[in-house]
Parts: structure tokens; C-alpha cells; sequence
């Protein structure tokens, strides 16, 4: 991968991230027209980049964050540690598929074009469904988060949104719209910087012994951070005025465009 096509790749990534259109589709897109051929090296580049861009989720909702581990560590049972709870326990379903099938996902990110149009169909179609969702202003709950943990385990699968998903799921069960998108982007820090700590580990050791050239991950990952920073506060505008189901219509026009370039 040249230092080219890991800056358009990064800048991919970051302004997809946040919006309801799977960045990790566009990124297999992207990898698939540049005809990246080694599956792993960009498997790798597809976690770090992802890693680079949620830093800006940090960066985004630090107040939100610095609040929830203070008063984690103040052991006392509020609404706050109740949020940090329900986070930890949305995590559950993706730490379980990461931890038993890495090798099974690692085969899915392969470019296989036609079938990451067929998952951007399904995501524009929960996007165009939440036009129907009802706006009951409820909250988040154990049943509720690990439904939604488990929305975000399907997002593995490029072409699936994990903002659509996990927004979307949130949305068909009346939590408040604020509510709904704290939560969506907050539950995902676990499993992205859990994933990027092993991932880390493994590219300096490759790197150490000489076996990887690391530029292209730091030119994709400084891109992926600052496109990330600029997606986030869009996607929270965007939301917040309930203009997301328009993403179906983009979501539905790349998904026939990736079948049709794929199957002619």
C-alpha cells in the first residue's frame, strides 16, 4: 500500500466512521478499486484506522468520558455508573464473536464487492425504518444495551453501519434521540480499543523485527483521526434533527452500485 492510498483510505474511513454508511464497506470499496491484494496487511490497516478515528470520539465527548470513570471509581450507585455498567455489558456480544471467531472475520474483509453491496442494502433499509421509530423518550436498559451490543456484533460485517445499527436499534425501542447517540458512540470505545491493544502488539513486534513497514498505517491513521473529528460532530447534528433516514437513500445508491459493478 503506498502513502497515497493510505491517506485516501484514512480520510475514507474518518468521514464514514460516524455516519450511518459503514465505513467499513467504503473501506473494503475503496481497498477493492486501489486492488490492494494482501488480505491480512489490509485487515490490519482496517482495525488501526478504526482505532485512530474513535480517538476522536475521545476527543468529542471527553467531558462525558472523564465524568463516567470518575464516578466509576467512586463506587456509588447513580446514573452514571449505571451508564458505565450498561456500556460494559453492550460490549459482551462483540467481545464474544472477536475473542472465538478473529480468524473467521479477518476471511469476511476480502473485498468481496457484491456482497458488501447487499449488507449496505440491509443498512439503508434500517435507516429508512427509523422513520417509523416510535419517540416513547424512553431510556437505556440491560435488556436494551445488550440488544444493542448485539446490533454492533452484525456491524462486523462490512457494509453494515455500525452507527446505522446501533442508532437504529436504539431508536425502533423509543430510547430518547440524545440518549440513543451518547450511548451509540460511546459503547463502541471498548471493543475498538480492545481490539487496537492487540492489534498494536502485534504490528510493533512485526515492526521491531523488520517484517512491516508501518507509514501507511501512520498516514492512514493520522487522515482516519482528523476526517474523524469533523464526521463526529456532524453525525451529532445530523441526528439530533432526526435527517439520518436521508443516508438510506446514499446507502441504497452505493449498495446496487457495488452489486452491479460486482456481478458485470
Amino acid at each position: 500500500m503506498s502513502w497515497l492510498e493510505a491517506l485516501i483510505l484514512g480520510l475514507l474511513q474518518g468521514l464514514t466512521e460516524f455516519l450511518p454508511v459503514s465505513s467499513s464497506g467504503h473501506l473494503e470499496l475503496g481497498g477493492a478499486i486501489f486492488k490492494l491484494e494482501d488480505p491480512h496487511d489490509f485487515f490490519t490497516f482496517n482495525i488501526i484506522v478504526h482505532g485512530a478515528t474513535f480517538m476522536s470520539v475521545v476527543v468529542v465527548f471527553w467531558k462525558d468520558i472523564v465524568s463516567l470513570i470518575v464516578n466509576f471509581f467512586r463506587f456509588q450507585w447513580n446514573a452514571e455508573m449505571k451508564f458505565v455498567l450498561l456500556l460494559l455489558a453492550s460490549a459482551i456480544p462483540a467481545a464474544i464473536v472477536g475473542l472465538l471467531f478473529e480468524e473467521q472475520i479477518e476471511t469476511i474483509f476480502e473485498g468481496r464487492v457484491v456482497f458488501i453491496g447487499f449488507m449496505l442494502l440491509i443498512t439503508s433499509a434500517l435507516l429508512f425504518l427509523t422513520r417509523y421509530a416510535p419517540r416513547a423518550g424512553k431510556q437505556v436498559n440491560l435488556k436494551t444495551a445488550l440488544i444493542i451490543g448485539l446490533a454492533q456484533t452484525f456491524a462486523i460485517l462490512p457494509g453494515i453501519s455500525r452507527s446505522g445499527a446501533t442508532i437504529s436499534t436504539a431508536l425502533f425501542f423509543g430510547i430518547e434521540r440524545a440518549q440513543a447517540i451518547r450511548f451509540s458512540f460511546l459503547m463502541v470505545l471498548i471493543p475498538i480499543f480492545g481490539a487496537n491493544f492487540l492489534k498494536v502488539l502485534s504490528v510493533s513486534e512485526q515492526a521491531t523485527a523488520g517484517t512491516m513497514d508501518i507509514t501507511p498505517l501512520v498516514i492512514g491513521a493520522v487522515a482516519a483521526f482528523g476526517a474523524g473529528l469533523f464526521a463526529c460532530s456532524w453525525m451529532l447534528s445530523l441526528v439530533r434533527k432526526g435527517k439520518i433516514v436521508y443516508f438510506s437513500y446514499y446507502t441504497l445508491a452505493v449498495g446496487l452500485g457495488a452489486i452491479l459493478t460486482g456481478v458485470f
